[in-house]
């Protein structure tokens, strides 16, 4: 038997098959993607259970010309690897390769960038009204969205508009019931009976907002999708199909445990057993360190709540979550009302720790600073994924959250150094502040396994001293602090004597009695953080020279005025010049 997928470089070649060879090429493009992913990593379960989908839109649509947007890009490799980019898809994710989401940039047929959520159907309803306005009635608009993802405020603004047009646009549900976490909330409930056949006691919620609905439907039956999708084609106006899938679809694993195998790591593509490291004494991730912490708190004091916006498990909130229920909260992909929902907890008593990632926090950039930091409530905002966070990329990289929160009235803004740290804002936080904080760490390992350590409280606006020097003074910011250590250690002992190193922890309030004592004793000033230098911490080092007449030499370094792509978080370092080999150089050129 020929191998179908191998002749496949665009869309266009699948509009000779016949069924049984579409149903062939779904089987290889499964095994293929396994293949690849179990070696090179990347997202695995939500591309499984869209292969069908994906044969079927590109058979029976005109893509490029066809717009196809994928909500989120999780779910489109198998697109990916039907629109040409086969033989370069082990790249994925890597350094100079293609990206692990749909990037306009990278190929005509991503037709729209999507690593964040529910940003797919407005998308989308822009380029239909675009078409009818330039006098084009034939074009097609798909917007493929999971059911976390419609769940999110933004999927039902652009829902409520598009059912008063009658744009060409047709939005597939992909229903799976489970988004990296389970799905929740009442429209997952209703989704549920929908699927399962029960009689529903109210209107179809589509068919309300004036879509043309149909389904739900198996989305693993190839020639039924194909059937439907050619239907929808001569539909005229909104049209909104519900398919039901199974992410994973192909591999029992990936079946059976749908969220680790979300995105797995490296395993055994026959068998889907993850490979593990054989070293299982490390630190724990950042992650784990706020979610045992949490716990522990809470214990001690009632007043404590966690909220996450639908990642209980990478932010490491599971954890309360299965333990204390009634004061954990996954809301589901909604970063505006788990930020309101903390203010309104806040004020109302309770102590609300708000875990959101980095990226995710500026989709709620207004309700920070209207519905928390105006009224002075005591938020405490734990940014996960704070810096450069490797293969998911521009789309995915915390490096805005200094800059975009250092200019709000009433912010605390906090970077723990290491784990310990971490611990010690989280208690002295919940010990009472009045204002909100948001503290920044990143993704990944922390610095050391004896991390559970006695409580201290940490007073706020106050700097720490690493090693003092008597040329050039070294201030970092969070956990990029290790990385400067390490690379001023590699010095000799005269050169290493002329450099001082400071923590700085707080970058609002600054120390503003450390900094006079730095700026009085060095010629050469270097900050170091792994956020934007336009608008961070370096920006507010100058910013206090500036107004205080002091005039060293001040070099800021951190991730530079354009957008970091993908691939491992050490060779995106040294693409931003802040690792460690990059920081010696820098340190000797001041010496």
């Amino acid at each position: 038997m020929k191998n179908i997928l191998n002749t496949i470089n665009a869309p266009k070649d699948l509009k000779n098959l016949s069924i049984d060879e579409l149903q062939q090429l779904a089987h290889e493009l499964r095994a293929f993607i396994i293949n690849i992913v179990a070696t090179k990593e990347g997202h695995l379960g939500a591309s499984l259970g869209v292969v069908e989908l994906t044969i079927a839109i590109h058979y029976i649509f005109n893509t490029p010309k066809d717009k196809l947007i994928w909500d989120v890009g999780h779910q489109a490799y198998g697109h990916k690897i039907l629109t040409g980019r086969r033989t370069i898809f082990d790249t994925n994710r890597r350094l100079n390769g293609i990206s692990g989401f749909p990037n306009i940039f990278e190929s005509e047929y991503d037709a729209f960038g999507t690593g964040h959520s529910s940003t797919s159907i407005s998308a989308a309803l822009g380029m239909a009204m675009a078409a009818q306005i330039q006098g084009d009635t034939k074009q097609q608009h798909i917007a493929v969205i999971g059911d976390a993802s419609i769940a999110s405020g933004m999927a039902f603004e652009a829902l409520n508009h598009a059912g008063v047009t009658n744009a060409n646009l047709l939005v597939i549900l992909n229903d799976n019931a489970i988004g990296i976490d389970p799905s929740i909330g009442a429209l997952k409930d209703y989704l549920t009976h929908a699927k399962n056949g029960k009689e529903l006691n109210r209107d179809n919620i589509f068919e309300a907002l004036n879509f043309d609905y149909s389904g739900p439907i198996d989305g693993h039956d190839l020639p039924k999708l194909i059937h439907e999708l050619k239907r929808l084609q001569n539909v005229e106006g909104p049209k909104f199909l519900h398919i039901v899938t199974t992410k994973g679809k192909g591999l029992k694993k990936a079946e059976e445990d749908q969220i680790t195998y979300h995105a797995p790591g490296k395993f055994n593509a026959k068998t889907g057993d993850r490979i593990t490291s054989t070293n299982n004494i490390t630190p724990p991730k950042y992650q784990d360190v706020f979610g045992y912490t949490i716990i522990e708190l809470a214990k001690k004091n009632p007043k404590i709540v966690g909220i996450t916006p639908a990642m209980p498990t990478g932010s490491s909130l599971k954890y309360m979550i299965a333990e204390m229920p009634e004061r954990a909260f996954d809301v589901g992909i909604a970063e505006q009302h788990a930020v309101t929902l903390a203010a309104g907890m806040a004020k109302q008593g309770l102590i609300p720790f708000c875990n959101i990632y980095s990226t995710f926090l500026q989709r709620a950039y207004d309700q920070v600073i209207h519905d928390v930091a105006i009224q002075k409530l005591p938020v405490i905002f734990c940014l996960d994924r704070a810096g450069l966070v490797g293969n998911d990329g521009a789309t995915h990289h915390g490096v805005f959250d200094i800059a975009y929160l250092r200019c709000i009235p009433n912010m605390i803004l906090y970077a723990p150094m290491n784990e310990v740290d971490l611990r010690n804002i989280m208690y002295t936080a919940q010990k009472g502040l009045n204002a909100p904080i948001a503290i920044r760490y990143p993704r990944g390992l922390s610095e050391s396994i004896h991390w559970k350590k006695p409580f201290k409280n940490i007073s706020i606006g106050k700097g720490r001293v690493i090693k003092e020097g008597n040329s050039t003074a070294i201030l970092s910011i969070g956990t990029i602090g290790n990385i400067v250590n390490f690379a001023v250690n590699k010095f000799d002992e005269k050169e290493r004597d002329k450099v001082g190193h400071y923590n700085m922890q707080f970058i609002k309030p600054l120390d503003n009695k450390l900094l006079h004592e730095i700026f009085s004793n060095y010629n050469t000033i270097i900050t170091y953080e792994d956020g934007s230098v336009q608008g961070g911490f370096g920006s507010a080092i100058l910013e206090f020279a500036a107004k205080h007449e002091y005039h060293p030499k001040i070099i800021i370094k951190g991730v530079p005025d354009n957008f970091i792509e993908h691939g491992n978080t050490k060779e995106l370092r040294a693409v931003a010049n802040i690792d460690e080999k990059s920081i010696f150089n820098t340190i000797l050129s001041t010496l």
